[in-house]
């Protein structure tokens, strides 16, 4: 069992979103604005038919390209791209989509930003908690890692595999009990995931097309600024406006007792929360199996990496200090 009552309550940041202000409007347009600017660079004129041309000053298409093949008037787009407060019809949005080639990911994002009817809209609750019945399907899973969290990332609930696999995280206070920031902050020295490059930029990517659904909101914007001061990691690929969603990933992990584990990741939806997803780790082979059957019955858990003295967090309760 773990340590978090089966009746955890999601953190405020996931219930309904708020009332939409004149400032939250103002920021819904600019993230719209550096979505569409970011989507237009990335296309060049050969990629729809167009001859490439001499003397571009701007990467990708220009404004004007992005207007003509979408059908649309060319100071109309230039608004929407400017974050001007003008209203799109689901119709211009499908066209400007299809123009810059947006997959079904970036297609709902679009959508989200520009507050048009055509993607699910986010279910409100109270307090959404987490029901007793999600702890007990996570122990049910014993030899393999498994936890909850939400669309930002907040750890929620996990099983005793998981709080083996990552003690740090598990242990940590509730605000600091993020699996992104947790990424983010380690040292490579001693981090958990053996492919960092590739997994923070679908987590970040996933982090972006939740924040559509948020964009105004003080507190996401609030820890969209922790991450950015935690990591440059996250500010370079938060400003590349890629989005994407939860999806089967192979993660590496590694631990100093037991070695290398490979996993594939696979979420299911909490329906009792809104976006919240239960997330399983399945072990790819034989090797990764055994390792996780050797932590499930506590083999490799005092050892530590070489640079536990330095990293050992401060104050640590005896279940932190293991496998670090």
């Amino acid at each position: 069992m773990t340590t978090v009552p089966p009746t955890t309550t999601v953190p405020p940041t996931t219930t309904g979103p708020p009332t939409t202000t004149g400032q939250q409007a103002v920021e819904r347009r600019t993230e719209l604005a550096a979505f569409l600017r970011t989507r237009r660079e990335r296309i060049s004129p050969e990629d729809v038919g167009l001859p490439p041309g001499h003397r571009r000053r701007t990467s990708g298409l220009r404004r004007e390209e992005v207007a003509q093949l979408a059908g649309v008037g060319v100071t109309w787009y230039t608004w929407l791209e400017q974050g001007r407060p003008i209203n799109a019809s689901s119709q211009v949005l499908d066209a400007i989509a299809r123009t810059l080639k947006l997959d079904p990911v970036e297609r709902a994002h679009l959508f989200q930003l520009a507050d048009v009817p055509g993607t699910d809209p986010l279910a409100t609750c109270v307090e959404c908690p987490l029901p007793a019945e999600v702890q007990q399907v996570l122990d049910a899973m014993a030899n393999v890692p498994a936890s909850v969290v939400n669309e930002r990332f907040d750890l929620l609930a996990w099983n005793d595999m998981y709080g083996r696999l990552f003690p740090r995280l598990t242990a940590a206070l509730p605000a600091d009990r993020n699996t992104l920031l947790s990424v983010l902050a380690c040292y490579r020295c001693c981090c958990p995931l053996v492919n960092y490059d590739t997994q923070i930029d679908g987590m970040i990517g996933q982090l972006r097309a939740a924040y559509g659904r948020h964009v105004g909101d003080p507190a996401w914007a609030h820890f969209i600024g922790r991450l950015q001061a935690a990591s440059p990691d996250f500010t370079r690929v938060w400003a590349a406006h890629d989005v994407a969603h939860p999806t089967t990933y192979l993660k590496l992990f590694r631990h100093p007792g037991v070695g290398e584990i490979s996993t594939k990741s696979t979420s299911f939806a909490v329906t009792a929360v809104p976006w919240a997803r239960m997330v399983v780790y399945i072990p790819t082979d034989d090797e990764s199996q055994v390792a996780l059957d050797k932590l499930a019955v506590g083999e490799g858990m005092d050892v530590h990496y070489p640079c536990w003295p330095n990293h050992a967090p401060p104050q640590a309760s005896p279940s932190v200090l293991q496998a670090s």
